[in-house]
């Protein structure tokens, strides 16, 4: 059974991703300062994770944005 990831994860990754990789961030620096695991980091920018919103936060803070622009397009 292959199960499709919702569109919402997908698209809520690829805008973390964008952000950090224009921020000129690896996924490990990201994690460190959000305080998160790079491999949690990595399964958020796949879609695979569903990310709390206390980790959305966490996220966003590091990357200098407020968490409605990283879901402003879904």
């Amino acid at each position: 059974l292959v199960r499709t990831l919702p569109s919402h994860r997908r698209q809520l990754g690829e805008a973390i991703r964008s952000r950090r990789r224009g921020a000129g961030l690896t996924q490990e620096k990201l994690a460190e300062m959000s305080d998160l695991n790079p491999k949690f980091i990595s399964e958020v920018e796949r879609g695979r994770k569903n990310v709390s919103v206390d980790a959305l936060v966490r996220i966003s803070k590091a990357l200098e944005t407020k968490v409605g622009s990283l879901t402003e397009d879904f």
